[in-house]
């Protein structure tokens, strides 16, 4: 595959998480994320992208997330459960991102806030029409996913070098 292959990364952050007395990364997910993730699923298919690899956090409530988010897809990518992905800095999301093989076009990342926000915003240097707008007036709240496309291999992933081109959250 040649460095200037169009590339996407979608950065969906898992669906509405209970409160509960386990440990954060053991929280199921609430009634409303088990209602919103099928729908952030069809979205992903609506989007028309065939995800080549899912990188998913091993927190209970993104693997729950991607369960029922893939459910709705016509075929399963690759997936890996990536620990490292657990409460992630924006350095260490930009690493894994750049860990990526090259044969991969599109990458899906299940993960949490504030680091699929940060990486979002920050991968973003251009964006169509009002998405990075309307991504930071409204946050990243649960559910949501954005789509950067890039040129280039997934090495030189870095501040600034893609276009966020869609960004959809369960009240759009």
């Amino acid at each position: 595959m040649s460095v200037d292959t169009p590339r996407r990364i979608v950065l969906l952050r898992h669906a509405k998480a209970e409160w509960s007395q386990d440990s954060d990364h053991e929280r199921p997910l609430a009634e409303r994320g088990r209602k919103d993730a099928p729908v952030a699923g069809r979205k992903l298919v609506d989007s028309g992208i065939a995800f080549d690899l899912a990188l998913c956090s091993t927190a209970a409530r993104t693997r729950e997330t991607w369960k029922l988010a893939v459910h709705e897809m016509p075929e399963r990518p690759r997936t890996v459960y990536e620990e490292r992905l657990y409460e992630a800095s924006l350095g260490e999301l930009i690493a894994l991102v750049n860990e990526t093989p090259d044969e991969v076009r599109n990458l899906l990342v299940i993960a949490h806030n504030p680091g699929m926000h940060a990486l979002a915003d920050a991968l973003s240097g251009a964006s169509e029409g009002d998405a990075l707008a309307r991504m930071n007036r409204g946050g990243f709240p649960t559910a949501a996913f954005a789509v950067v496309e890039f040129s280039g291999n997934w090495k030189s992933v870095e501040h600034g070098t893609g276009k966020l081109t869609e960004y959809w959250t369960p009240n759009d």
